[in-house]
């Protein structure tokens, strides 16, 4: 029987190649709101980072979200999404 293939994905963060699973995904969606999907289901442009706080903090610094979403991304959505981050881990 052929194994089962597990999807991969790269961390904004790290760089690092790991299984979907433990990523968590950063979504924007088609209304331009940009907001973290734990459940990995909402509609529009996603990009993955860690579970990690570290991870998001260097992806914010080298503006990666801005990169992979195209557009400009205010201080006051990465505190909310920081703060998601920090009660859900």
């Amino acid at each position: 029987m052929k194994p089962k293939k597990i999807p991969m994905r790269m961390c904004l963060g790290c760089n690092e190649m790991k299984p979907k699973k433990e990523l968590i995904r950063v979504v924007k969606s088609p209304e331009g709101e940009i907001s973290l999907d734990f459940t990995g289901k909402k509609s529009g442009r996603g990009a993955y980072i860690c579970r990690d706080t570290e991870c998001f903090g260097k992806a914010r610094k080298a503006r990666r979200f801005e990169k992979a979403f195209s557009c400009r991304i205010d201080d006051d959505i990465y505190g909310g999404m920081l703060n998601e981050l920090e009660k859900n881990s």
